[in-house]
């Protein structure tokens, strides 16, 4: 089952004033910026940045990642390691409401998302 229209909408919402908080600079959005996606069930927020052998290139370092469980109604969320692999956020695992892993992510207590 997918992430209906509507919600889609409402999360793109939270998402944006998400960014308004945690961008950079807007003189320095060309050379760090970040960005969300949606697929699927998931939401992913990374940041972009010139590719250090090819600035004319850009690339995505991912940070955190939500992923909606609609038979649950929760949020599993999930962090990059170095093995650039995802895993658990394991000090709070799931939430009920994206505002709550973005507000996680925006305060990172465990250094987790963004170092």
């Amino acid at each position: 089952m997918t992430i209906s229209e509507f919600e889609t909408k409402r999360f793109e919402k939270e998402l944006e004033k998400f960014l308004a908080i945690r961008r950079p600079h807007p003189s320095i959005r060309h050379e760090l910026d970040m960005g969300y996606r949606m697929e699927n069930q998931s939401i992913e927020i990374f940041s972009i940045r010139p590719d250090w052998q090819d600035p004319d290139k850009t690339m995505e370092e991912s940070h955190a990642k939500a992923t909606f469980v609609k038979s649950k109604g929760i949020w599993k969320i999930f962090w990059q390691r170095g093995d650039l692999k995802w895993h658990a956020y394991e000090p709070t695992p799931s939430v009920r409401h994206l505002e709550e892993f973005l507000e996680i992510v925006i305060n990172d207590e465990y250094a987790c998302f963004f170092g």
